[in-house]
């Protein structure tokens, strides 16, 4: 049996192209998730027309403080401890598939160890090399590295840091989210997305090291600020920092900046079509790093570090929040506009017929 533990936003789109891949394969499988994230989770599995999870461990609101993440961790263990017969199945046989550096990860990774089944690590061997930066993002990667059997690496770098690790290595000769924007992009563009004439920035920014205190979350305001100066943004706000912008009093300084238009959380789909019609992007994400890396769409890195090679020193610009950095990028976007990248097959085929091969 394939197994695949999901728990936020950002996993559900790397991984809805891997179950889409399966089912065109007539192969099962076992949709598990954690809850760490519930807000547009529907959207998504919508937008690929998947169905909703077998098994929701946690049903609660969205993690999104410390206090929240340690209870909802307690919870899921003690679940996938006193439940996991159920969870997958009483399968002892099985492969367990998780994705990226998230809580998450690495808890379907222990759950699926606990239940004797092997695991797979999608997007496997992404290094920063900093064990503190991102973090906790960094450690997590590490950890689940040590529980993994099959690593499904995006490229032969992440390969490459992975020779110390037992376990099969295969390079899917790219991210699986490269699946999804294309699917993405294929779309029209929703006629309720109301966007700006002139041309303007998306702000998309969510990472605990940019809003674990004031002083963080003041230097990301004063950053925005800085770029909203130039051009008219539309910052999208997760819900953990609409949360920590509230939680230190500076949602009101954003929100009433003229510049900046604050808009909730979208699908998948709709979220694309802003950044396909936006002239640049700021983002603290990897996924959004990639996505504009395939796009070729200039992207301003609010972090001192990255541990993806795509687009830096091309399309990306890693900040290290150097306002001469800032400045030079805002000054002029266009100078990192470059052409969209294709790949010659699909990243997430290539792990589901790793899968079907495997199960044979």
């Amino acid at each position: 049996m394939i197994h695949i533990v999901v728990g936020t936003k950002a996993q559900l789109i790397k991984m809805a192209p891997v179950m889409v891949a399966l089912r065109n394969l007539g192969l099962p499988y076992n949709y598990i998730s954690t809850g760490q994230h519930r807000e547009t989770m529907d959207d998504i599995l919508q937008n690929f027309d998947l169905p909703r999870a077998r098994v929701k461990i946690y049903d609660g609101p969205d993690v999104v403080s410390i206090g929240q993440m340690i209870r909802w961790t307690v919870f899921v263990l003690w679940k996938s401890l006193t439940r996991r017969k159920e969870i997958f199945l009483d399968d002892n046989r099985g492969i367990v598939l998780v994705h990226g550096d998230t809580f998450s990860t690495l808890l379907g990774a222990f759950m699926g160890k606990l239940a004797g089944l092997e695991v797979g690590h999608v997007e496997s061997g992404l290094r920063s090399f900093k064990l503190w930066q991102p973090f906790p993002e960094e450690i997590t990667r590490l950890l689940t590295f040590r529980l993994t059997d099959h690593y499904f690496c995006p490229n032969q770098w992440a390969v490459d840091n992975l020779r110390s690790h037992r376990g099969k290595k295969i390079s899917t000769g790219g991210n699986t989210l490269y699946d999804s924007l294309h699917k993405a992009l294929a779309k029209d563009k929703p006629a309720a997305l109301l966007l700006p004439l002139l041309p303007f920035g998306v702000v998309t920014l969510h990472r605990f090291e940019n809003f674990k205190d004031r002083a963080s979350a003041l230097r990301i305001v004063e950053n925005v600020e800085r770029l909203a100066a130039h051009r008219p943004l539309l910052f999208v706000l997760h819900k953990t920092t609409e949360f920590n912008l509230r939680r230190f009093g500076l949602f009101e300084r954003i929100a009433t900046c003229p510049s900046i238009e604050l808009r909730p959380r979208y699908d998948y789909f709709s979220f694309i079509k802003i950044l396909q019609a936006a002239e640049f992007v700021v983002s603290d994400g990897g996924s959004n790093q990639e996505e504009c890396y395939y796009m070729g769409k200039p992207v301003l890195l609010f972090r001192n570090v990255s541990e993806r090679k795509e687009g830096v020193g091309e399309n990306v610009v890693v900040s290290e929040f150097n306002t001469k950095k800032i400045d030079a990028f805002i000054r002029d976007p266009a100078q990192f506009v470059r052409s969209e990248i294709i790949f010659p097959q699909s990243p997430s085929f290539v792990i589901a017929q790793y899968c079907k091969e495997w199960a044979a």
